[in-house]
């Protein structure tokens, strides 16, 4: 059973957000306008829809259809792959599969982890990974200048040892919706995470001031969550994005989401350059690595990491 607090009961109830989650054009962010709706959408829900990001349609397409190809194979043949829904007494279900992908650093990637079903999707997702890095550093060289940092302080800090994942989820019709998540609140521990979301039914769900609300989807975007790691960095000027997935009884979803991180060695701390008499830090310093395990474990506890870290 979940925990009381973590039930859609135990909760507020869950609303529309009050005023449009702002839609920023990836290809106009040096523009003045297009700084502020990134610098609204971070300061008050931590993502943000992007659009004009430079990725086809019909990739995005043959994405999640490869993603649904797969899963709707027999277990059998998935479950070399996949993470399959289970759960035990301490540890509740998530109404999930999942398949992770290791993508960087490079000699780490091994492909034969990758699925191999569809025929297309290895093809594809690397077609997409290399496209989704080119918004990466858009996206951070903008919040770099937001923050009146050097323009390539958070891109410089993808070197060759950055660590970059993906996940490749499936939601399957949930029976008891009003029990159990697809995935329970949590935020996201590396710099920013890129979803790519179903565009048949939206259940994904953001935590602002103790409401939850509806995140909306919307054809051809995509969706860029700030992550802890960020959150650190930029000395808590920008707040990592705490959400949720919920169910739903009759549809299926599928989305992707590519998390983009520094290397497991690099220390995460506030950018100096933030920091003076009057603004001091107010996060320590940790590893990266130490920190992904430290997610590992708070969220078993259904904690966050990140609460650890302020002074």
């Amino acid at each position: 059973m979940l925990r009381k607090q973590d039930r859609h009961g135990g909760i507020p109830a869950v609303e529309e957000m009050p005023e449009p989650l702002p839609v920023v054009d990836i290809s106009r962010l040096p523009a003045a306008d297009e700084a502020a709706k990134l610098r609204a959408a971070l300061e008050n829900w931590g993502l943000f829809l992007a659009t004009k990001h430079g990725i086809e349609t019909s990739l995005l397409d043959a994405l999640l259809d490869g993603g649904r190809e797969f899963f709707h194979q027999l277990p059998q043949m998935k479950q070399e792959f996949s993470k399959q829904i289970g759960g035990s007494q301490d540890q509740p279900i998530d109404w999930s599969e999942r398949v992770r992908l290791a993508i960087e650093p490079e000699d780490e990637r091994d492909m034969s982890r990758w699925p191999d079903y569809p025929h297309y999707f290895r093809d594809v997702m690397q077609e997409y990974v290399r496209k989704s890095k080119k918004i990466r550093d858009q996206v951070v060289r903008a919040i770099a200048r937001l923050l009146e940092l050097e323009e390539d302080y958070f891109v410089s800090m993808f070197t060759d040892r950055a660590i970059t994942f993906a996940v490749v989820n499936y939601y399957p019709p949930c029976p008891a919706p009003d029990g159990v998540f697809g995935f329970r609140p949590h935020s996201d521990g590396r710099v920013i995470t890129i979803l790519l979301m179903d565009k048949a039914i939206g259940v994904l769900q953001v935590c602002k001031d103790g409401r939850w609300y509806n995140v909306p989807t919307k054809p051809g975007c995509l969706l860029i969550f700030v992550g802890d790691s960020l959150e650190i960095m930029s000395n808590g000027a920008f707040k990592a994005a705490f959400h949720r997935v919920v169910t739903n009884p009759v549809k299926e979803r599928v989305s992707l989401a590519l998390f983009f991180g520094v290397g497991a060695d690099t220390v995460l701390e506030p950018a100096p350059a933030l920091l003076d008499d009057a603004r001091p830090a107010r996060y320590r310093k940790m590893r990266a690595k130490d920190y992904a395990q430290g997610i590992l474990e708070h969220f078993r506890r259904y904690e966050r990491m990140i609460e650890t870290m302020k002074i």
